[in-house]
């Protein structure tokens, strides 16, 4: 149960980065123009992200521009479009791959690779946040570097946006949604085959409480007498009225034999009222 929550709570963690990534992705909300010095004028506000860049004006019109070109970018801002592109990628197979190998879920539930698909999940959550974070850290070096740059006007610089924040958390909440899904690999699994999910029943089951199965000579050895007589089927209860003394003497004798016989088998078999195949 313990676990089940962990992934649970993995999952969602990893659910949620994906948005946030996604989002991070999309907004222009990476670089802000920064109103300082001689540049105060706050009127016009221009925003850059990795798709366009919008202007806002205080009358409320917003106008964006997607840029024209892909190879005439900056190899930088290139980079920061595959790996933020490939993140998101992976939190969706890691979100699919999780659903198949979480405890709280039916798919796969005989199979002893179940497991290790949600460990593969988790895997999948910790490159995605990985990516992530590979592009949003250097940006973010790249817009602190330039705003203290001494030389460049004021109006030509920038301060962190929204998304770059958005994009750090995300990436941190992937990579922790992944790390406690891959603790489910270091789960202890019981039954045969390290199959999830299988348990073998207390008592000794299917032999009684206080007896084991010795290793030799024995048989089964217990600390308590478990054995099982043998009662035969019963004898005649009516006698025909044309039976002489002697054929019921001689029926007598012959079931006090076999019964002294089965007592003999069930002392030198004790087990035998039980199943010994054992319990797969």
């Amino acid at each position: 149960m313990a676990v089940a929550a962990v992934e649970l709570l993995g999952f969602f963690l990893g659910l949620l980065g994906m948005v946030g990534t996604l989002t991070a992705t999309v907004l222009p909300y990476w670089e802000i123009s920064s109103h300082i010095g001689a540049n105060i004028i706050t009127a016009v506000v221009n925003m850059k992200g990795l798709w366009m860049e919008c202007v806002y004006q205080s009358t409320g019109a917003f106008q964006c521009e997607t840029y024209n070109t892909i190879l005439g970018l900056p190899t930088d801002l290139q980079a920061a479009r595959a790996m933020m592109v490939l993140s998101v990628i992976f939190s969706v197979l890691a979100c699919a791959v999780s659903n198949l190998g979480m405890q709280c879920t039916l798919c796969m539930d005989s199979s002893s690779a179940k497991t290790r698909v949600a460990g593969a999940g988790g895997s999948l959550f910790l490159t995605a946040g990985l990516l992530a974070l590979i592009p949003v850290s250097w940006k973010t070096h790249e817009v602190v570097q330039t705003f203290y740059t001494l030389n460049l006007p004021d109006s030509l610089k920038y301060e962190l946006g929204d998304c770059l924040y958005v994009g750090m958390a995300s990436s941190l909440l992937s990579m922790l949604g992944g790390g406690l899904l891959s603790i489910s690999c270091c789960d202890e699994m019981d039954g045969p085959g390290g199959r999830r999910g299988i348990r073998r029943p207390g008592g000794g089951y299917p032999y009684p409480q206080g007896i084991a199965v010795g290793t030799g000579g024995g048989g089964i050895r217990g600390g308590g007498s478990h054995s099982m007589p043998y009662r035969g089927p019963p004898a005649a209860t009516a006698v025909t009225k044309g039976n002489t003394l002697s054929h019921t003497s001689t029926s007598s004798h012959s079931t006090h034999v076999a019964a002294q016989g089965s007592r003999k088998s069930q002392r030198q078999h004790p087990a035998a009222g039980y199943d010994v195949t054992g319990y797969v």
